[in-house]
């Protein structure tokens, strides 16, 4: 099978696009390219795919994602606002490797795993990245170039487990876009694994080394993540019971949803959601 490549189409004379993406939903699936790319959610609530990572996102997160690195975000089906971010995509090699950027280049290595960047320091850029839509040629070139060396001096963490500096395996593609789907179709109720196995013609014990392979760890690791960081933002969003939520994001035991928040959260869903409230 051939991986979901995105084709990414410059103006002419240009190695850079920067745009502001403004519809009801994120409507690209796991993809990758062969380009950089920095992404600035502006508006929706939802989760993130970066390489082997699953988790949450909201309005004000920064991630520059180097070439290659398999990607997408998943806004909230019922979410208000759709999704808004701001994206920048450039070419690899536009910028020569001179010692006065090798923080740069350390970071864009760095991003082979997926980074994301202080909340409050990349916040003062915001305005700077928007400002990037209005430029072209030489003016875009060096601007990007000032906010990489800018970011290059954030704090940032690591998302994915697995680097991904060479050209992805075939299998991360049209399987694994077809596992996401299902997964956001489909975790409210018991998933089975004959279901997936199904779904990209393998045998079930095929099904669980190629998603081990790919994801660094077991399909139902991976599912509960999932759940977790869905009941963590209806934890937030919404005024629902615990056991609602819990029910809701396909836990058909209250206890087991219990351990399996606190696993990924360090607290219980009660106070998680004392503590947002605290704060805001």
């Amino acid at each position: 099978m051939k991986p979901i490549l995105e084709p990414i189409v410059f103006e002419n004379e240009q190695s850079i696009s920067a745009f502001e993406y403004h519809r009801p939903h994120f409507e690209m699936p796991w993809h990758f390219h062969p380009q950089h790319e920095l992404t600035y959610i502006t508006e929706s609530v939802g989760t993130k795919f970066i390489g082997d990572y699953v988790g949450p996102y909201e309005p004000g997160e920064l991630v520059l994602v180097r070439s290659n690195l398999p990607h997408c975000w998943k806004n909230k089906a019922n979410g208000k606002s759709g999704a808004r971010s701001l994206v920048i995509q450039w070419n690899l090699g536009i910028y020569a490797k001179a010692p006065e950027l090798n923080a740069v280049f350390r970071m864009l290595r760095s991003a082979s795993r997926g980074i994301l960047f202080d909340t409050k320091q990349s916040a003062a850029l915001k305005t700077k990245l928007r400002s990037l839509i209005a430029l072209k040629k030489e003016v875009l070139y060096v601007e990007l170039l000032a906010i990489l060396i800018h970011l290059s001096q954030c704090d940032y963490t690591y998302l994915s487990e697995a680097s991904f500096m060479d050209d992805i395996p075939q299998e991360y593609g049209t399987r694994m876009t077809k596992i996401n789907d299902f997964v956001a179709n489909s975790y409210a109720r018991k998933i089975y694994l004959h279901e997936l196995a199904s779904l990209v013609n393998l045998t079930e014990q095929s099904f669980s080394r190629f998603f081990k392979k790919m994801m660094g760890r077991p399909f139902f690791v991976y599912l509960n993540e999932y759940r977790v960081n869905i009941a963590a933002r209806e934890l937030l969003d919404s005024d629902a019971s615990i056991s609602q939520i819990g029910f809701g994001c396909g836990y058909e035991s209250l206890p087991f949803f219990f351990k399996k928040f606190k696993e990924f959260h360090g607290t219980s869903p009660k106070q998680y959601r004392k503590q947002f409230q605290k704060r805001f």
